[in-house]
C-alpha cells in the first residue's frame, strides 16, 4: 500500500505551519477508525479483522503502530467515532481501532505547541481513558497503564474535565486491586478541584466521579456515604443538559443512570432486596446507549441472583445479550452465567445460552 500524506496545523504559530507526514505501514495493517485517522479514508468493513479486544488493547499500549501526527479535527472525529463504538458495546471493533487512535494522539501532541498542544493532550487523555474503559470490560490489568497515561496527558492539558475522567479510571483500577479506601480518597481529592468549576464538562465529570466513588465506598460497607454520593450526583445531573458536547463523559448522571448505581450499591452492600424497587421504577429504554442498558441488566441479574431467583436472573442475562451481545461475554458476566448453569435449577435454554456466550458445562 502506498504511503498517504496528511497535514498537521499548529494553531498558535503565526501563519499556518504545515508538515507533510508520511504514514509508515501499520503492524498487521490499519483497520476501521485507525485507518481513517491516518489516511482520512475509512477501511471497508470486510477489511476489519476479527480479534480479541484484550489483545488489541495490549498492542495499543505496548506495541503501537508507527504513525505521525494528524489534524486536530480528524483526531477529534476519530475519538468521537471510537467512543460511539464503546457506547454501542462493539468492543471487538473498538479494540481494533485503539492502536492507531492512541498512536496518532501521542504523535499529534508531541508535534504541537501552545494551545493546540493542550487540545491534543486533552484528546489523548480522553483516548487513554477510553482504553481504560475497555480494559475494565476485559478485566485486564493494563487498566493501570491506560489510566496512568490518561492522567499524564490530562495534567499536561490543564483542563479539569479530562483530569477527572482519567482520575476516575485510575480509581477503578485501584478498586479492582482491593484498594477501596485509597480509591475513594483519590476521587474525593480530585472532586474538590472540580466542585467550583461551573462549566458543564467539569460538573458532568464531577457527578460521574461521585457515582464511581459511591459504588467504591459500598465495597467497604459505608452505606450512608455511598447513598449520599448517589443523591448528590443525581442532584448535579438534574441541572445538566447532556448534549453532544458531553459525550466524552462515559457515565452521565441522569436519573436512570444514578438509579443503576444505587442498585449496584445495594448489591455490593448485600441488601439486594432494597434494589427490587429500583429495578421496578427504571425503564431500560430510557438509557441512551446499549452499553448502559446492558449495565443495568447486569446489575439486575446480580440482584436477582443474590435473591435466589434463578428465572429472573436468566431473564436479565438474556436481556443483556439482546442489548449488547459482547457484554454477556465479559468475564464477570460469564462467571454469573456459569454459576447459574451449575445450579440445581433446570432452566429451559440455559445450556444453549451458556454455550453461545462462551460458558461450557
Amino acid at each position: 500500500m502506498a504511503p498517504a500524506t496528511v497535514t498537521v496545523t499548529t494553531g498558535d504559530v503565526e501563519g499556518q505551519q504545515e508538515d507533510a507526514v508520511r504514514r509508515r505501514g501499520f503492524l498487521n495493517g490499519a483497520v476501521g477508525i485507525g485507518a481513517a485517522v491516518v489516511t482520512g479514508t475509512p477501511a471497508a468493513a470486510a477489511d476489519r479483522p476479527a480479534a480479541d479486544p484484550g489483545a488489541w488493547l495490549e498492542k495499543a499500549l505496548f506495541a503501537p503502530p508507527p504513525t505521525g501526527p494528524v489534524p486536530l479535527d480528524r483526531l477529534e472525529r476519530a475519538l468521537r467515532q471510537a467512543r460511539e463504538g464503546f457506547r454501542r458495546a462493539r468492543y471487538d471493533i473498538l479494540g481494533a481501532e485503539l492502536p492507531a487512535l492512541l498512536a496518532a494522539a501521542d504523535a499529534t501532541r508531541q508535534e504541537l505547541v501552545g494551545h493546540a498542544r493542550e487540545q491534543a493532550c486533552a484528546l489523548a487523555a480522553y483516548s487513554y481513558s477510553l482504553a481504560g474503559e475497555l480494559a475494565v470490560k476485559q478485566r485486564s490489568e493494563v487498566v493501570w497503564v491506560a489510566s496512568d497515561r490518561a492522567l499524564a496527558a490530562a495534567r499536561a492539558c490543564g483542563q479539569p474535565a479530562p483530569l477527572g475522567e482519567a482520575t476516575r479510571m485510575l480509581s477503578v483500577a485501584m478498586r479492582h486491586a482491593g484498594r477501596h479506601r485509597q480509591a475513594v480518597d483519590l476521587l474525593m481529592q480530585t472532586g474538590r478541584q472540580l466542585a467550583d468549576d461551573p462549566t458543564p464538562q467539569a460538573r458532568a465529570v464531577h457527578a460521574a466521579m461521585l457515582l464511581t466513588c459511591a459504588y467504591t465506598a459500598a465495597h467497604y460497607g459505608d452505606r450512608a456515604a455511598a447513598l449520599d454520593m448517589v443523591d448528590e450526583a443525581q442532584d448535579i445531573g438534574a441541572r445538566i443538559h447532556y448534549g453532544p458536547g458531553l459525550k466524552k463523559v462515559t457515565i452521565q448522571a441522569t436519573r436512570e443512570q444514578c438509579e443503576t448505581f444505587r442498585l449496584g450499591v445495594f448489591n455490593k452492600l448485600g441488601v439486594p432486596d432494597e434494589g427490587v424497587a429500583v429495578v421496578r421504577r427504571v425503564n431500560p429504554r430510557e438509557f441512551p446507549t446499549a452499553e448502559r442498558r446492558a449495565r443495568f441488566h447486569t446489575d439486575a441479574a446480580r440482584m436477582w441472583h443474590q435473591l435466589g431467583n434463578h428465572e429472573r436472573t436468566f431473564a436479565s442475562l438474556r436481556a443483556i445479550e439482546r442489548e449488547a451481545p459482547e457484554e454477556v461475554r465479559r468475564p464477570s458476566v460469564k462467571a454469573l452465567t456459569a454459576d447459574l448453569l451449575y445450579s440445581s435449577t433446570n432452566l429451559p435454554g440455559m445450556r444453549e445460552f451458556a454455550a453461545r456466550t462462551g460458558v461450557h458445562g
